[in-house]
């Protein structure tokens, strides 16, 4: 393999010679193109007809020269289309600047469309124009001997140069696609339904909303500290006390944690607010959105991931944990006593941070024991009540939540609620909660503004909150949250 720095040289130095020698500008400023690739292929029967002359522009990906004639493969937003090049058909200077052509250059070609003798659609090219022209190399799969060379695999390398990344592995482009058509589709949706848009801070003075370590920052010129959001839920809140009953945020969100197939410090979510509604409601939101969204991207119910067939059709089973655990687990959470279920979770290598508590002991239970193996859409509800302190307890059962997790693949996609607005439960729940920040640095600490929101009167509200990036994976097949972010979060090489 050549060295990459002698390589750059020798793009260098054909730069200087389109300038000097060509005459020729290799970074204009624009291009006039008539059509993109698959405009092209879609009017070919009219194009031909008609004789036509196209203009295209997009990046040389392959260049098979055999002398006096050659062809170029150059790919734009449509896809791929193959360039006749000719010294027939070129003036003497756009010749020459075919021959300081590389792969992974940008080019506009103007030209008649007409299919080769093997039958592909190609424009024969009557004038070429330098766009962009690259100075490193592309890596280009190559195998000699049966070795295989430049072969751009490697995960790490793949997302530190995400832009080589999207133009020469197969797919990659495709799920970013995929990505943007999932939340236009949810927010098309959520807009139907008379929700609004909205956008609350990200730099917050005290963070809430989740059980996470901040991302903390300092403002000069307030002097204070502020904090990245780690869930947009208490804003969002505001909102519906300040009369919009129905409102919804897509955005970022940070929390200082590790870094895992599942998890990335920066990530986005999907956060719905819903007056007068309970969690049954956004159960059903929840499952319209995602088999609405899948049938949108991937045109079926069903779709693969990690070699399992996941069946989104509704409805989706709604399981209590209590009883999750006894099917998936064997064990009657509600006959054992605290000794036996704390021992239960020494054994499986758990614990509660900070010291046992009866409701927190269940819930980590159920995430040793229980979510791996949830693998079709399902809602388990009926956490138990120290588990949050935003949510309300339900009626019939005050040791319980009325809340809920999807879980698909043994992994949690979204959370919901029945809101609190009992301002003097909340008080309560919320403080109780701070004063487990010296054991537990992921509590968040006490939001005295948001009670008195709540203290102003919130009406009966149900809440819910889907993880985009997880929520992309699921529908594009993607094991890793990197492959659905364009730009993951990397230690500095």
């Amino acid at each position: 393999m050549e060295d990459i720095n002698s390589l750059i040289k020798i793009r260098i130095d054909k730069i200087n010679e389109i300038r000097e020698v060509l005459k020729i500008n290799p970074y204009p400023y624009t291009y006039n193109a008539s059509h993109i690739s698959s405009e092209i292929i879609d009017d070919y029967e009219k194009l031909f007809a008609s004789q036509e002359t196209v203009s295209l522009a997009g990046r040389v990906m392959a260049v098979r020269d055999m002398g006096k004639a050659a062809f170029l493969s150059i790919l734009d937003r449509g896809g791929r289309m193959q360039i006749y090049i000719s010294n027939k058909n070129l003036n003497e200077q756009d010749y020459k600047l075919f021959e300081k052509i590389d792969m992974g250059d940008i080019i506009g070609a103007r030209g008649v469309v007409k299919k080769t003798k093997v039958g592909e659609i190609t424009v024969f090219a009557s004038e070429l124009t330098m766009l962009t022209k690259s100075i490193r190399p592309l890596p280009v799969v190559k195998e000699k001997d049966g070795v295989t060379f430049d072969l751009f695999s490697d995960k790490e390398l793949r997302y530190r140069n995400r832009p080589v990344d999207l133009i020469v592995t197969p797919g990659v482009k495709e799920t970013f696609q995929k990505r943007l058509m999932i939340i236009k589709n949810i927010k098309g949706i959520l807009d139907g339904k008379n929700f609004l848009e909205v956008e609350t801070p990200i730099l917050q003075p005290i963070y809430g909303g989740a059980a996470a370590s901040p991302f903390t920052t300092h403002h000069n010129a307030l002097d204070i500290q502020l904090f990245m959001r780690i869930s947009p839920e208490p804003y969002l809140k505001r909102l519906i006390v300040g009369g919009f009953d129905r409102v919804y945020e897509m955005g970022k969100c940070f929390r200082n944690e590790g870094i895992d197939r599942t998890h990335n410090p920066e990530f986005t979510i999907l956060e719905i607010y819903q007056a007068y509604a309970d969690y049954e409601v956004m159960m059903n939101l929840t499952e319209e959105l995602i088999t609405d969204t899948c049938m949108k991207v991937n045109g079926s119910l069903e779709t693969e991931f990690s070699g399992k067939k996941i069946d989104f059709k509704k409805p989706w089973q709604r399981l209590k944990m209590a009883d999750a655990l006894k099917e998936f687990a064997g064990m009657d959470i509600e006959s054992m006593s605290d000794d036996e279920i704390e021992k239960k979770l020494k054994s499986h290598g758990g614990e509660v941070k900070g010291g046992y508590v009866r409701g927190l002991a269940i819930d980590s239970l159920f995430k040793i024991l229980v979510e791996e193996k949830l693998i079709q859409p399902v809602f388990i509800t009926h956490h138990p009540v120290e588990t949050t302190p935003l949510c309300k307890p339900d009626f019939s059962d005050e040791r319980y939540l009325q809340r809920f997790e999807l879980f698909i693949n043994g992994t949690e996609f979204a959370n919901g609620y029945s809101e609190s607005n009992d301002p003097l439960f909340q008080r309560k729940t919320l403080y109780e909660q701070s004063l487990r920040r010296d054991i537990d640095d992921e509590a968040p600490p006490m939001d005295e503004n948001f009670i008195q929101a709540i203290e102003t009167g919130m009406p009966p509200t149900g809440g819910l909150g889907i993880g985009i990036d997880r929520l992309v994976m699921i529908l594009t097949g993607e094991v890793s949250i990197r492959d659905v972010l364009f730009f993951p979060t990397m230690k500095p090489e």
